[in-house]
C-alpha cells in the first residue's frame, strides 16, 4: 500500500514539473552592445557604454540595481549629494580616488541636460505649472 502511495506521489510530482517546462527562459542577447540612436548601452545594466562604465558598475551596482541610476538626472553636485547620503545612511564605503571617475561618468551621461537622457529616460521637470482648483 505504501509503495502505491509513493508511486502516485512521484507521478503527481513529475506531471506538475513537466507542466512548468518551458515557462522560464532567460533573455537571450544577440550582441554585447545594444544600440539606441548613436548611444551604445551595456546590455547587462542598460547604462551608457563608456570607458568608465566598469568602475561605476563596480562601485554602484554592487549594492543596488542600475535602474536606480537610470531613473535620475542629477547635476554633479546632486550626484555627490546622493553619494554622501548613501555613505551616511546606507554604509556606502569611501570611494576614494574612484569618486571623481564615478561623478565624471554620471555627470556626463546622466546629468539634467545630457542628450541620451532627453530621449530615453526621465523627462525634464515641468516649468511654469499652473494649478487650478477642482470643484
Amino acid at each position: 500500500m505504501n509503495t502505491v502511495k509513493s508511486v502516485l506521489v512521484i507521478t503527481a510530482l513529475l506531471v506538475s514539473l513537466a507542466s512548468f517546462r518551458g515557462v522560464y527562459r532567460p533573455a537571450q542577447t544577440a550582441s554585447p552592445v545594444v544600440k539606441t540612436d548613436t548611444t551604445k548601452l551595456d546590455p547587462e545594466s542598460g547604462m551608457v557604454n563608456d570607458p568608465n562604465l566598469m568602475m561605476v558598475k563596480a562601485q554602484c551596482t554592487a549594492c543596488h540595481s542600475s535602474k536606480l541610476i537610470l531613473q535620475h538626472r542629477f547635476t554633479r553636485a546632486g550626484w555627490q549629494e546622493r553619494i554622501r547620503w548613501m555613505q551616511k545612511y546606507h554604509k556606502l564605503w569611501d570611494l576614494g580616488e574612484s569618486e571623481k571617475v564615478v561623478l565624471d561618468y554620471l555627470e556626463k551621461n546622466y546629468g539634467p541636460q545630457t542628450a541620451v537622457n532627453l530621449n530615453t529616460f526621465r523627462r525634464a521637470p515641468l516649468k511654469e505649472v499652473k494649478w487650478y482648483k477642482l470643484h
